[in-house]
């Protein structure tokens, strides 16, 4: 009886580790895309090209956003879920950017850009922006 007892509780921790493991496999690649390292004070590059601008860009690196304009640096002045604000110098007011990407740079775990955006293109690093 209390062989089948350790038994049974072995294999529950089995399949408790296995669901744990494919929850996190299976969890949705906006959510793993998440830009969770801005903080109020980072600076970023992002998209210059106004407010009605459905490209959203963000990167570590200076460069040109989807849409094909220059980037601008800018300043995080607020962090919320999904969404960050910025205020770049150029701009007589703040602009607030999605954080949740549509598009990621292509280049992997050791990317140096971190380019998000919500249209397909090239990332500031070159790569080609994957669809998540």
């Amino acid at each position: 009886m209390k062989k089948s007892a350790i038994v049974v509780l072995v294999v529950l921790a089995m399949v408790m580790a296995i669901l744990s493991f494919a929850a996190e496999k299976g969890k949705p690649a906006q959510e793993k895309a998440k830009s969770e390292a801005i903080k109020v004070g980072d600076e970023r590059y992002v998209c210059n090209c106004g407010d009605k601008c459905p490209c959203n860009t963000i990167s570590s690196n200076a460069g040109k956003c989807t849409c094909g304009n220059d980037m601008v640096t800018a300043k995080v002045t607020k962090v919320e879920k999904g969404k960050a604000t910025f205020k770049a110098a150029a701009w007589d007011k703040e602009r607030s950017f999605n954080t949740v990407a549509k598009y990621v740079c292509s280049c992997g775990p050791d990317c140096k850009c971190k380019t998000i955006s919500q249209n397909p293109g090239k990332c500031t690093c070159g790569a080609d922006l994957k669809k998540i």
